[in-house]
């Protein structure tokens, strides 16, 4: 298994994903979820635990899209949970992920909701 850099601050977090999911690490990509994590994605839908989130990933990434870094927006942080957010380059809008620090200090996704669907449209 291939030893990854961990997320020193809740905003790694979207630049690590934005470095493997350009070099197809679906595997590297869930490393950065907690194992029972839930992502609010495909649309409409949940993927719940690191393992479907991998699954979700490797389908995605077969496809070989290219992501771009987004801006991100001020973290929020209490203890050891943080709010973060990005405004979307895709026109999605915003992406938004609570994160948990680890016990050693390193932080992982716990939600993701990667797109905002408005409930009337």
């Amino acid at each position: 298994m291939t030893e990854h850099e961990g997320a020193r601050t809740p905003e790694d977090l979207t630049r690590l994903f934005v470095e493997r999911a350009n070099a197809g690490d679906a595997a590297g990509i869930a490393e950065l979820y907690e194992r029972d994590a839930v992502m609010a994605y495909p649309p409409g839908g949940q993927t719940v635990g690191r393992d479907a989130i991998r699954a979700l990933w490797e389908k995605v990434l077969a496809d070989a899209p290219r992501f771009e870094p987004e801006a991100p927006l001020p973290t929020l942080v209490h203890g050891d949970v943080a709010l973060t957010s990005t405004v979307a380059r895709d026109g999605a809008g915003a992406r938004a992920q609570v994160a948990r620090r680890q016990p050693d200090g390193t932080w992982l996704r716990l939600l993701d909701q990667p797109e905002f669907v408005r409930a009337d449209g």
